[in-house]
């Protein structure tokens, strides 16, 4: 099932019958190697994007070419489904590993909005929960330090895998480089070097070849002030 792990351990999940209309309103899935870029700032969109398998991320370059990550996502998440009433995207969103993919078109979403609300107001959670991310995106670059920042991120990437099933609350393979976590936490790759040997040396996180494993996730969160409310885990309460 294609979308299996979409919304999966959240306060609202799907039904069965609702995983069949999502997977029966695909056109196709792809796989895409690593660092491609599917859709361009301005680009007219005709469908979303449902992330199957791989990571992937939205960014934006500054003038000189440097790029600052504005979110990333894990498997299940549908990553550009804000693009559906937009019909064009202020960021670009690219993968950062190899990724597959399954692409609803629009037309297709136009049908679940007029059959099936209750469908279409997960949709709309999805995206609120985005939003949501977003404003913990903000503040963990407006108001963390260094350290800070990168523990928030790996505790955040920490619950987000451990809700699809891809963590065990202890460990998880993340899939990007030091490069690609500069990018995300707004600092140099020298810099983000020194802060995981620091969070290993305090006991809280070890970032080796891609796999981070956590040695204390209490301290690891409170060093990054992190709280998985804006997440919305937990039981269907809808």
């Amino acid at each position: 099932m294609l979308s299996r792990r979409f919304l999966q351990n959240r306060c609202t999940t799907l039904t069965d019958a609702e995983h069949l209309a999502i997977d029966g309103a695909v056109s196709q899935v792809i796989t895409i190697g690593q660092r491609k870029t599917i859709s361009q700032a301005g680009e007219r969109l005709t469908k979303s994007t449902l992330l199957v398998e791989g990571f992937m991320c939205r960014y934006i370059d500054d003038r000189k070419g440097l790029r600052q990550l504005v979110a990333m996502h894990v498997p299940g998440d549908f990553v550009d489904l804000h693009g559906y009433p937009l019909k064009w995207l202020d960021h670009d969103v690219a993968t950062l590993t190899q990724a597959v993919i399954a692409e609803v078109p629009h037309a297709a979403l136009d049908r679940i909005l007029d059959d099936q609300p209750a469908l279409a107001k997960k949709l709309w959670f999805s995206t609120l929960m985005d939003a949501a991310a977003h404003r913990a995106w903000l503040f963990r670059l407006g108001r963390l330090d260094a350290m800070g920042r990168i523990a928030h991120f790996l505790c955040e990437m920490n619950a987000r895998l451990q809700a699809v099933g891809l963590s065990d609350g202890h460990g998880f393979a993340l899939g990007i480089t030091q490069y690609d976590l500069s990018e995300a936490c707004g600092l140099t790759s020298i810099h983000v070097n020194r802060v995981l040997k620091q969070l290993r040396e305090e006991g809280l996180c070890t970032f080796r070849g891609q796999y981070c494993e956590i040695h204390d996730a209490a301290a690891l969160a409170k060093r990054g002030q992190f709280d998985a409310g804006y997440l919305y885990l937990g039981s269907d309460q809808t």
